[in-house]
C-alpha cells in the first residue's frame, strides 16, 4: 500500500507543478509485461488457498518474483526515479534473502501498525533482531491514514523514485503555452536551427 500513496503524491505533485496525465503516455517503459507477471505471482501466492499450502516454496517463488520486478527496473534505469526505484528494490531482496525469504517486520512496527503475525505463508514475519535490521521493516504508517502498513527504507526510495517518474513525466505533457512550446515554435521559425536566422533571410516584395 505504500506503493499506492507514492502514486497518488506523484499524480498531485505532477498537477501543482503545471502537469498533465496525458504525460504519462510518454514513458517508454520496457518489459512491462515481466513485471506484471511477477506481481501477479505475488498475488497468487499471498492469496488463499496458495498461502496455505504452498510451504517451503513459499519463500523461494517470493525471491524469484520479486527478482523479475528488478531486473525490469534495471532495464528501465535511464527513466526519471528509476535509480531510486531500483536502489530500493535491491535494498529489499537483500534484506529478504538474507533472513531466508521473508522481509522481518520489528515488533515495534508492527504494533504501531496494529500487525499481528501471520498464520499463512506471508512475504512478512514479526522478528525481533533480523538480520541487517536496517534494512528491514522498521517503520510503520500512522495508523489514521487508510490502509496503513509497515516500511523499509527500500520501500521509501521506491515510493520517491516512482513520485518522481510519474511527475517527470507529467510535465512533459504540460498544455501549450508554457515554456516548452513556445521554445518548439521558435525552433520550429528557424530555418537551419540558428536563432534569428528567419529574420535575416531575404524578404519576397509583392509585386504593386
Amino acid at each position: 500500500m505504500f506503493l499506492l500513496y507514492a502514486v497518488v503524491v506523484g499524480i498531485v505533485v505532477g498537477f501543482l507543478l503545471g502537469g498533465r496525465l496525458s504525460g504519462l503516455a510518454s514513458l517508454d517503459f520496457r518489459w512491462a509485461p515481466l513485471a506484471l507477471a511477477g506481481l501477479a505471482v505475488q498475488l497468487l501466492l499471498f492469496s488463499a488457498p496458495i498461502s496455505d499450502r504452498v510451504g517451503d516454496l513459499g519463500p523461494v517463488i517470493y525471491v524469484g518474483s520479486t527478482a523479475m520486478v528488478l531486473v525490469v527496473v534495471l532495464r528501465n534505469f535511464r527513466i526519471a526515479g528509476m535509480p531510486l526505484v531500483a536502489l530500493g528494490a535491491a535494498s529489499n531482496m537483500i534484506a529478504i534473502v538474507a533472513n531466508g525469504g521473508y522481509m522481518p517486520t520489528s515488533p515495534e512496527a508492527a504494533a504501531a501498525a496494529g500487525r499481528v503475525e501471520a498464520t499463512t505463508y506471508s512475504n512478512s514475519a514479526i522478528v525481533d533482531g533480523a538480520v541487517l535490521t536496517p534494512l528491514t521493516d522498521i517503520f510503520a504508517l500512522p495508523t489514521w491514514l487508510p490502509f496503513t502498513n509497515v516500511f523499509s527504507i527500500g520501500d521509501l526510495l521506491i515510493g520517491v523514485g516512482v513520485a518522481m517518474a510519474i511527475v517527470v513525466a507529467m510535465r512533459r505533457g504540460r498544455a501549450p503555452g508554457g515554456a516548452e512550446a513556445a521554445d518548439a515554435a521558435d525552433a520550429a521559425d528557424e530555418p537551419d536551427g540558428t536563432p534569428g536566422a528567419s529574420r535575416n533571410l531575404p524578404q519576397r516584395r509583392t509585386p504593386a
